[in-house]
């Protein structure tokens, strides 16, 4: 398994190569480190054949990750333990940053046709349909009424049987909060952001938030191997 993980993680940090130094660096940290992304392959949480909307995709880590499975997809190594692997996705990413949005497509020029990029602002830019809808750590930038109008645009753009992927800090958690909020600023700065208010809710709120669109909600703690109180919700169309 582990020799697999890394072989996946190689595979997926490869294209970062062409998109300088700190992309690199960046895209080994998160991907090597960070649970959620090991989850949604373990766990099939994007069907292969899906088409994604990455929101807040940053440099395009999510979409280098899922090429990299699904090129590993007929490896007799795959895990038997994880559900099949994504194949033959494609991506739209929406990212506020273009540095982030230039990056990404520096790194996955040779498969422009299946993960698109563009500079966009969450709370305007047309999502589009699609089968699944991922939102990872983004959506505490902006107040809370923008956070609501984001999701309604989201339920009315999954199809039916899709999934909304969202991971959020749980505000009721106490010091694993407070030191996602501490990072949060850190890597905030490092990528050129500027600091702001963020919006956090308490898990239970957000459960009630997507309940009332009319999603059936399933919820995952997602800090395994770091000191957060990051939870992993899983918003499927009922």
């Amino acid at each position: 398994m582990e020799n697999f993980k890394k072989r996946l993680l190689a595979l997926a940090v490869e294209p970062y190569t062409r998109s300088g130094r700190f992309a690199l660096h960046f895209a080994m940290g998160k991907l090597g480190q960070d649970p959620v992304f090991v989850e949604i392959l373990r766990s099939g949480l994007i069907a292969p054949g899906s088409h994604v909307i990455d929101i807040g995709c940053g440099q395009g880590l999510l979409s280098s990750w899922l090429l990299a499975a699904g090129s590993l997809a007929d490896d007799a190594a795959w895990p038997k333990v994880w559900s099949s692997a994504p194949r033959a996705v494609t991506v739209k990413g929406i990212e506020l940053m273009p540095a982030d949005v230039k990056r990404a497509q520096q790194a996955l020029s040779a498969h422009a046709a299946r993960f698109q990029f563009e500079v966009g602002d969450m709370c305007s830019t047309p999502f589009g349909q699609a089968g699944a809808v991922v939102i990872l750590d983004v959506l505490h930038y902006v107040p809370y009424a923008s956070q609501d109008a984001v999701l309604l645009r989201v339920r009315e753009s999954l199809r039916i049987n899709g999934v909304l992927i969202l991971r959020v800090g749980d505000a009721a958690a106490g010091l694993g909060f407070k030191i996602s909020n501490w990072v949060d600023a850190v890597v905030t700065l490092a990528r050129g952001h500027k600091l702001s208010r963020l919006y956090c809710r308490p898990l239970a709120d957000w459960t009630a938030v997507l309940q009332k669109l009319g999603f059936k909600v399933e919820a995952k703690p997602m800090s395994q191997g770091t000191p957060f109180a990051n939870v992993l919700l899983l918003a499927h169309v009922r």
